[in-house]
This record gives structure tokens, sequence and C-alpha cells, in this order.
């Protein structure tokens, strides 16, 4: 038993988007702020949201990212998946990497947005978002720190 008692996950689908050069390598990915009145308010995080009941983690994600930044993403690729307690919930937090959308960017949950790289500048950084600044590290064989902060 947790110290927060046995409870049930919630699942998250949350959108890595990641730019890629014309050989397909990774460049900068995005990072958006939680918006004011949430838990977190200000931190740092890939963009995404709640499974609502009957939807797939895909059709969360394209829902999501369509309400929160105004794009249409294309394929998604599942890349992990993490579970994470917060002393406000346990979250299961299914990462999907994007390399395609369409639209024009638009904050409409007045949140910020960063494209970058490692280390990642934007701080604080939440703690779900950690371990895929690691991924990244290892998937880029880059050596140091993933963030600052």
């Amino acid at each position: 038993m947790s110290e927060y008692g046995e409870r049930i996950p919630v699942d998250v689908a949350v959108g890595v988007l990641v730019e890629r050069d014309a050989e397909g390598q990774e460049g900068r990915f995005l990072l958006t702020s939680r918006p004011e009145g949430k838990v977190y308010a200000g931190y740092w995080e890939f963009p995404g949201g709640k499974l609502e009941a009957g939807e797939t983690v895909e059709q969360a994600l394209r829902r999501e990212l369509h309400e929160e930044l105004g794009i249409t993403i294309g394929a998604t690729h599942p890349w992990k998946v993490e579970l994470m307690d917060y002393p406000h919930a346990r979250v299961r937090l299914h990462f999907c990497k994007v390399y395609e959308w369409q639209g024009e960017f638009e904050m409409r949950e007045q949140q910020a947005m960063a494209w970058q790289t490692l280390p990642v500048q934007m701080q604080p950084v939440l703690p779900g978002t950690i371990p895929v600044l690691q991924w990244f590290a290892a998937e880029r064989n880059h050596a140091g720190i993933t963030h600052v902060g």
C-alpha cells in the first residue's frame, strides 16, 4: 500500500511533437506550460490530456492537441508508458511521438510554448516530463544534464 493508498491511475495521452530534418534526424521538441488554475500551473510539460470514456490514446491525443494548441496531428507513434504518483493523482502517461501536424499553433488555454533541445532551458519542469528528457538523452547520446534547475 503506498502512502496514498491504492489509487486507480488516470490514463493520459501525451504528445511529444518532434521536428525532423531531411535525413529523419530528430531535432527540437515542443514543451508547453501548464495554465493558471491547474495543478502545477506554470510548470513545463509535453501537451496532452486525460482519455475520455471509450477513447483510445490516439483519439484522446488528437482531441487534446486540437483543443489546447489548435493543430491537427498526423500519425501518432506510441513510444513509452510511465506511471507517475503525484500528491493529487496517480497517472499513467502514454507518450506518443508526433512528427506531422497541420495548422497554426494557438495557445487556447493561455499557456506558453517553447521549442527546446537538451538541456531544456525552461523551468520548472513537471516531474512527469523528466523521464522523457532522459529517454531523449539516451536516444541522442546526450551526456550531461537534461534540464536546467
